[in-house]
């Protein structure tokens, strides 16, 4: 167990200095260079004056640098908030209209002008990162309540949402993984494939870096480029496999994706969306001694907090469950009135303890509609629909939202609905789940009344201008797969858009 992050992972500076803490397709680093680097960036935040606890954003992929300014920022005493290089810029625009950075560290250019803070970047930056001396001392760290990071996720209405995690909630993230739960062993190699945006990196980088193990990166371009994957992941001589479900199933149409070709790989982490019968089934065959963990939990409550070991015995049983709570955590589920339900009856998922967040940056009123105190402790409406058998092991079974997980992001189907409806070729639109035989959304559809007068040919031409305009103002992952054109959309006896039709429709029985 450990109490303190930023210490721990300075420790293995002492005691290792020169073990690689950082692998990006062959460039490796040290502890050693981690700290140094981290020291000097924390002192160049110090030398900027900015307000105590004020939150850095940065900007960037997989780089090495993204780990050291994280670790630089927190030093510092400030939160830093993640943003992919591949965000549109209407997203990077909003965090920080919403966030209001203090600084920004870019690693990658920036597309645009954030604003008037001050932006450590260029040579500036390559200075602080190749520093070899720095010792930086830790006199106003992030600690206790203090926010460690806020990750944008989707939200309604086309504005993200920024979920303040802690340092008390990272470390009751970071003690469950390094428990006995897990066993992931000393100094493992560990994939670091999820965006840094993306809070299932956290799963990679923190228990990783607790354990003076090995990031071993798998930028965008790589695994956008199935032969590069294919050829890049035997060399990789990974312990443990930190992905979605998603991301597995593409790795197993490679058939020397095995035991035979990654001798070394002990463990399957998965969170972030439902982990079918049929990829946990290919895995156990393709890795028979090693380890399948599923878990489950929201951003807003720290990476995950349910887990379960998936063996045969559970495969045969049918859709896999999302494990056994914590040991520091409660979770209950409840009726539309709020009332705990028994054993096998279904209702929302509610999550207490230390590692659900205090809410969200600069948002009270989403805050207070979805966090709350219970029992002394912090507690979350989860949205998810799940339900608890006799056992105490959780079972998911959807969202009671329109909320859905697709390859393992979280979409708002509201905000993608936002910006169907801004697009000057769409007169009415909305978004729905294609759901697949598991029960897993594999894609979004979009039902859509088209502007009465447009210029193009047939369906084909105004479905790629609507893509290339979605493409311009929102990630990749939120443009719908399918677009399907229709003269008008049904409604409710209230004059609302009938989803619920739509969703049947899309997906008959």
């Amino acid at each position: 167990m450990i109490d303190n992050m930023i210490t721990t992972i300075d420790s293995w500076a002492v005691k290792t200095p020169d073990a690689v803490v950082y692998n990006y397709l062959g460039e490796t680093y040290t502890y050693a260079q981690l700290k140094h680097a981290s020291d000097a960036i924390a002192q160049a935040l110090d030398d900027l004056k900015l307000p105590a606890g004020a939150p850095v954003m940065i900007f960037g992929g997989q780089q090495f640098a993204m780990m050291a300014s994280f670790l630089g920022a927190v030093k510092a005493g400030h939160a830093y908030i993640p943003v992919d290089t591949h965000s549109p810029n209407d997203r990077l625009t909003m965090i920080n209209e919403i966030a209001n950075p203090a600084a920004v560290i870019a690693i990658d250019d920036l597309p645009l002008t954030v604003g008037e803070q001050p932006v450590i970047e260029g040579k500036e930056l390559t200075a602080l990162l190749e520093n070899t001396t720095a010792d930086y001392k830790l006199t106003h760290p992030v600690s206790g309540d203090d926010n460690y990071y806020i990750i944008f996720t989707s939200g309604t209405t086309g504005k993200p949402k920024g979920v303040q995690i802690s340092h008390t909630n990272l470390l009751s993230y970071v003690n469950w993984m390094l428990s006995d739960d897990f066993k992931l062993g000393e100094q493992p190699v560990t994939l670091a494939q999820p965006p840094y945006s993306f809070d299932l990196s956290v799963m990679d980088w923190a228990p990783t870096l607790a354990l003076g193990g090995t990031l071993t990166a798998l930028p965008k371009k790589i695994t956008d480029d199935f032969k590069q994957l294919f050829e890049t992941l035997p060399k990789m001589n990974l312990n443990v496999f930190v992905s979605t479900p998603s991301f597995a199933d593409i790795c197993l149409l490679e058939p020397t994706f095995d035991e035979a070709h990654l001798p070394d790989l002990s463990h399957f982490l998965f969170c972030g969306e439902e982990l079918t019968v049929s990829t946990a089934k290919n895995l156990r065959e393709r890795f028979p001694h090693a380890r399948i963990f599923n878990t489950y939990g929201p951003t807003e409550a720290t990476v995950a907090v349910t887990g379960v070991e998936i063996t045969d015995a559970l495969i045969e049983k049918g859709r896999l469950p999302i494990g056994y709570t914590k040991a520091d955590t409660d979770i209950k589920v409840v009726d539309e009135d709020g009332n705990t339900l028994p054993a096998g009856q279904s209702g929302e998922i509610i999550i207490s303890g230390p590692s659900v967040s205090k809410g969200y940056l600069n948002n009270p009123e989403k805050t207070a509609t979805a966090f709350f105190t219970e029992d002394g402790k912090a507690a979350y409406h989860s949205g998810d629909l799940g339900s608890l058998d006799a056992d105490g092991m959780l079972h998911y079974l959807g969202r009671i939202d329109f909320q859905i997980k697709l390859h393992g992001y979280r979409i708002e189907l509201e905000e993608v609905n936002h910006y169907l409806d801004a697009n000057q070729w769409i007169k009415q639109a909305v978004a729905v789940p294609k759901y697949d035989a598991n029960h897993k959304v594999n894609q979004m559809w979009a039902y859509v009344v088209p502007v009465a007068t447009d210029e193009f040919a047939n369906d084909l031409q105004r479905t790629t201008a609507i893509k290339q305009e979605l493409k311009d103002v929102m990630m990749d992952y939120m443009v719908p797969n399918r677009f399907v054109y229709q003269e008008s959309l049904p409604l409710t006896a209230n004059g609302k858009v009938d989803i619920k039709s739509i969703i049947a429709e899309v997906n008959p029985a």
